[in-house]
């Protein structure tokens, strides 16, 4: 895959937040990183927050995009949340160095575009909370469940990820997928008497 100049500095950029974190990074470290004069950055990126503000949103919309097609299927609810889940860590096991910097350091935009980045973040985690609100309502999922809890037990499990997974591992990503949904899914489950 050929990266254009911007892209290179992004996806270096995202090595050093992940190694050194946002605010400890300097545009200077990212151009010795490089190998270029730190000058020579500027006419590729505007700023350090340019480039954190484009891992971030870019992944936000990954991340939307790939509950998209799932909330369309006629499936069981139970069905839609293990897809759900398959595709999060699909998307989070892509490229697991921006996935850190996305759930780590999207604290270090500015006002807005942290606003507008939360915003994005809580409708994502709505939709997810929406269809285990389905499977309460068909009767899949036991009905005494606090929906809120059980959606942030489900992203403190997911966005853990990045920190511990080893891409060149034993398990595969979508493995993973697989088997934390069964265990995520298996605790909202109505249990047959």
């Amino acid at each position: 895959m050929n990266l254009s100049r911007k892209e290179q500095v992004i996806r270096m950029a995202a090595e050093l937040f992940r190694e050194k974190g946002y605010a400890a990074s300097s545009m200077r470290d990212l151009a010795q990183k490089l190998g270029i004069e730190a000058a020579s950055l500027y006419s590729h990126i505007k700023s350090k927050e340019e480039i954190l503000r484009s891992l971030c949103f870019d992944m936000a919309a990954e991340f939307r995009r790939s509950l998209d097609s799932v909330e369309k299927l006629k499936a069981p609810a139970s069905e839609k949340l293990r897809l759900g889940i398959i595709g999060h860590i699909g998307v989070m096991a892509k490229d697991l160095t921006a996935s850190a910097v996305f759930m780590n350091e999207h604290r270090h935009l500015s006002g807005p575009f942290l606003r507008d980045f939360l915003l994005l973040r809580i409708n994502y985690i709505n939709r997810f909370k929406a269809i285990i609100e389905e499977g309460i309502k068909n009767g899949e999922f036991k009905g005494n469940i606090d929906t809120k809890l059980s959606v942030m037990t489900l992203f403190s499990s997911l966005n853990w990820m990045p920190q511990w997974y080893d891409p060149g591992g034993t398990i595969d990503s979508h493995n993973i997928g697989q088997q934390l949904s069964e265990m995520l899914i298996n605790g909202l489950r109505k249990q047959n008497p």
